[in-house]
């Protein structure tokens, strides 16, 4: 039972580390703020658009063999 039991901790511990170094990419996207009436919000010091940031996972899109059509 000891066996088996330290046979999955060490199995453990080699495929978690693998896991961690995965990076994914990501994307920084913003977008301009805008009121109720659909103008731009300006920052009254600065002068300049407000914007909203956020980071976001990109995707390779993957290329295939078109599909034979049907008769």
């Amino acid at each position: 039972m000891k066996n088996i039991l330290i046979s999955a901790i060490i199995a453990l511990g080699f495929i978690l580390p693998v896991q961690a170094q995965e990076k994914k990419e990501t994307v920084t996207v913003c977008v301009d703020v805008k009121d109720k009436e659909g103008k731009p919000v300006k920052d009254p010091k600065t002068g300049k658009v407000k914007q909203t940031c956020k980071e976001m996972k990109s995707h390779k899109k993957l290329e295939g063999t078109k599909l034979p059509e049907k008769k």
